[in-house]
């Protein structure tokens, strides 16, 4: 018997010896490297434009707190438009909207997400706690070669930032984020849940049918003073190439509001670099508590009730006496 153990001890040292060894998890990257990965990047980035049908998976796994219920799976979908809105080589902003098509073959338009990828960025807009987003360092040895992610809101308030690599594992190329916070999604913020925030890694990867986004996501609470874990959840949304259903209205849609929604952008930019970050009181239902009227004020433009030059004015007067100084 002790010799079969003796066996199968050295076969697993040699089967060990055989396997690669792996690298360190994030180390920083070689200038040389940077620059010969930088174009497959940017056509990574690129190739999440396009038309899809989108699902979205949200389920609940590991319970960290023995009295929370764990919740059911949650699964939805729908039809999304996503367009290159600025590509300057070292930034890419990626522009979605969902396309809804009622009964009366009718088409209607969410503007939804917004991504922006920044490349070596020297510090990021991130989520820093309830109502708050503040300016956060990429270090200095972490800059070279990776790009940020930032994502915005409907209304392109920020969501929550993150700063990662490309990577190919197991033949398999991804994008992965840091560990990042972020504010309840709506389908959780309606329910008034124990978490109030997420702690989370986030991932983009190509797919010969179009792409994934998945997050690993810690639902945190405030429990006795201290911000504690209570659930894990892990999200999988997955984007495949279709374009039967009304393309043109999401094209449309943005033809007409464009400039409007650039002079929000550049609002909300200016404003997050005079007050140190963004400090807007949100809600459960809108998100931030003037999205309602900045996604209004778009509808109207496109249906030429307000001019897009009024629209502005009165948008940015909005953000500037809705947001405080950090």
């Amino acid at each position: 018997m002790k010799n079969s153990y003796r066996s199968l001890a050295a076969g697993l040292l040699l089967l060990s010896a055989a396997l690669p060894v792996a690298a360190l998890a994030h180390p920083p990257i070689a200038a040389e490297a940077a620059a010969a990965n930088f174009e497959k990047d940017r056509a990574d980035i690129l190739a999440m434009a396009g038309n899809y049908r989108v699902s979205f998976n949200m389920q609940e796994s590991t319970r960290w707190d023995p009295n929370y219920e764990v919740l059911e799976p949650k699964r939805s979908g729908g039809n999304e438009v996503v367009r290159v809105i600025e590509d300057t080589g070292r930034v890419i902003r990626l522009q979605h909207m969902l396309v809804i098509t009622g009964d009366d073959d009718k088409s209607m338009i969410i503007k939804h997400w917004r991504q922006d990828w920044e490349y070596e960025p020297a510090k990021v807009l991130v989520y820093s706690d309830r109502n708050a987003w503040t300016w956060e360092d990429v270090p200095e040895k972490m800059r070279t070669g990776r790009w940020s992610q930032t994502v915005y809101q409907v209304d392109d308030s920020p969501r929550y930032g993150g700063w990662g690599q490309f990577e190919t594992q197991a033949g398999i190329r991804r994008w992965r984020s840091n560990w990042t916070w972020r504010p309840l999604a709506r389908r959780d913020a309606v329910r008034n849940p124990v978490y109030d925030r997420y702690y989370s890694i986030n991932r983009q990867q190509p797919s010969p049918d179009g792409w994934v986004h998945w997050q690993d996501n810690t639902k945190m609470g405030i429990k006795d003073g201290k911000l504690v874990p209570i659930v894990q959840e892990y999200v999988l949304n997955t984007y495949i190439k279709y374009d039967q259903y009304d393309v043109k209205a999401a094209d449309d849609y943005w033809a007409a509001t464009k400039d409007y929604w650039a002079a929000i952008r550049a609002e909300w930019d200016r404003v997050a670099q005079a007050k140190g970050g963004i400090a807007i009181q949100e809600e459960a239902q809108t998100g931030t508590v003037i999205s309602g009227r900045l996604l209004e004020m778009a509808d109207e433009i496109q249906d030429k009730t307000l001019t897009t030059a009024k629209a502005i004015e009165e948008a940015k007067k909005l953000i500037e006496t809705n947001t405080r100084k950090l």
